[in-house]
């Protein structure tokens, strides 16, 4: 099916990750310890651990600070599993 100007056909969901899930993965891309990625944060180890596991949301202030060690955008961290579809009909 192709869109038309007027279309929006969302791209097909590959996996789905939490925000401490797809921390990890960057982090991990970046051959980073969690020591490491503390000490360009500021982050304290424990609360990146917490983070990565779902213990612990990870925040605004903090997917900023880890977005610029990590070198992504914060929205890759904070929503790496959007689905434009379910926010169209809860919007509706």
């Amino acid at each position: 099916m192709r869109a038309t100007k007027k279309e929006y056909v969302p791209a097909t969901p590959r996996l789905r990750m939490t925000p401490g899930q797809m921390v990890r993965v960057a982090r991990e891309t970046h051959e980073m310890t969690q020591a490491e990625l503390s000490k360009k944060t500021g982050i304290p180890q424990p609360a990146i651990s917490a983070i990565e596991s779902g213990r612990e949301s990870l925040g605004v202030e903090r997917a900023e600070k880890l977005a610029i060690a990590l070198r992504v955008h914060p929205a890759v961290l904070v929503w790496p599993a959007w689905d434009a579809t379910l926010a169209r009909k809860r919007s509706a």
